[in-house]
């Protein structure tokens, strides 16, 4: 499902990923830990297409990102991928129904369709009743669990997880972080999730350390 060949980064003249190769298997849940700085959060913009590479490939289902054109590229983001990320980027112009609606009307579903499953996403992420809340009647954590709703409505083949649990409280974020692994499993989905939290990693199937040299199982 997600090969990387020799992936390399640099900012600055700093190498941050340097020829990192590794598969990842359909429907494993991932999670991968590492120092601050080490290249966490750009192996998933770069996994995602939202970062180019300075050498290397990220291959998704035997097609590299590089072949793709920008069309082509968020199509596939649209259709097979989730994300969750640190910012949010929850738009404020719309409601919480809307926010999470969105990916699936991106992807053709009907309004009333679209609608009825963001509903039953935010009850998921216990925000049941808030579908007409617009974004800025919501704190930090709930912000992040209006991201989690959408980042998994449209059943994606492949989530990208930055700190999902990050502004959660621990009884919370464990009730997240089970939901995430339902929602993967039931779909038989791969998914990679960034944290520095060794209680959300022991969620995961495996947990990879990121290092200078490479990835490693930790």
């Amino acid at each position: 499902m997600l090969e990387l060949r020799d992936l390399t980064k640099t900012y600055g003249g700093r190498t941050v990923l340097g020829q990192l190769s590794h598969r990842f298997e359909p429907g494993q849940f991932i999670a991968i830990m590492g120092e601050s700085g080490v290249g966490k959060s750009t192996l998933l913009n770069l996994i995602a297409g939202l970062d180019a590479p300075d050498g290397g490939q990220v291959l998704v289902d035997g097609t590299a990102m590089s072949a793709l054109d920008d069309d082509a590229a968020t199509r596939l983001r649209r259709t097979r991928m989730g994300f969750i990320f640190q910012a949010f980027h929850v738009l404020p112009h719309l409601t919480l129904q809307q926010n999470v609606a969105l990916p699936l009307l991106l992807n053709r579903l009907t309004e009333r369709d679209a609608g009825a499953r963001a509903v039953d996403m935010l009850a998921a992420v216990g925000l049941a009743g808030r579908g007409d809340d617009f974004p800025r009647q919501l704190s930090g954590g709930e912000l992040q669990r209006v991201a989690i709703a959408r980042a998994l409505v449209h059943k994606p083949a492949l989530l990208l997880a930055d700190e999902p649990t990050g502004n959660l409280d621990p009884e919370t974020a464990e009730g997240i972080l089970r939901l995430l692994r339902t929602e993967i499993k039931a779909n038989g989905a791969g998914a990679i999730m960034v944290t520095h939290s060794h209680a959300a990693a022991e969620m995961a199937d495996q947990v990879w350390l990121l290092t200078r040299s490479g990835l490693k199982l930790a």
